[in-house]
């Protein structure tokens, strides 16, 4: 992964199996908006057409690694709520590439996949995060190692099917604009 960013979430619940979030890129009152992530539960994800299934990403590593954390909430209430996000899917779209030094959302929005093993968060961006909120990965990899994924396991086709993803910009042929019904209203 040689791109990587801090990203905040902020989620509503559609409903018990989705829930839909919006990313900034700091919690302060200068964050910018950067991206917004869908997130699944398993049957839902699994209900996908299998091409479909290689743009969402799985969350078991984030939560068990102890780097998804949410800042603020008491401990039992957290981990209620992340033994939940363990088990899902998310699919997610960055539209400012704030790590390039944007300043402002350019170009093609971003398909983003998350972390899925060790080795793969930078060293430094993980002691920067665990120094400002106060948090130890490893002291919570060891709290929430009762804490379980997907009852079907990780799907094969999840997390770019172990492959990357990109979206790419081409140019198409439309017909002419008076070939095209119009209405005005």
């Amino acid at each position: 992964m040689t791109r990587q960013v801090e990203a905040h979430h902020y989620c509503s619940h559609q409903n018990q199996d989705v829930r839909q979030c919006l990313i900034y890129d700091s919690e302060g009152p200068e964050a910018r908006l950067i991206g917004v992530e869908y997130m699944v539960a398993e049957p839902l994800f699994l209900a996908l057409p299998d091409d479909e299934k290689p743009l969402w990403h799985s969350h078991e590593y984030e939560v068990k690694s102890g780097m998804l954390f949410m800042p603020g909430l008491p401990g039992l209430v957290e981990h209620k709520d992340l033994e939940q996000v363990c088990k899902t899917y998310g699919k997610t779209y960055h539209f400012w590439q704030v790590d390039r030094g944007d300043e402002l959302p350019f170009g093609i929005p971003q398909l983003m996949m998350a972390f899925t093993r060790d080795g793969q968060l930078r060293e430094e961006l993980a002691k920067d995060i665990e120094g400002r909120y106060g948090v130890s990965f490893e002291k919570e990899r060891e709290k929430r190692e009762y804490m379980k994924g997907p009852e079907n396991g990780i799907h094969p086709l999840a997390n770019g099917a172990g492959k990357g993803q990109m979206l790419e910009l081409r140019e198409v042929d439309l017909p002419p604009v008076s070939s095209l019904p119009r209405a005005f209203i």
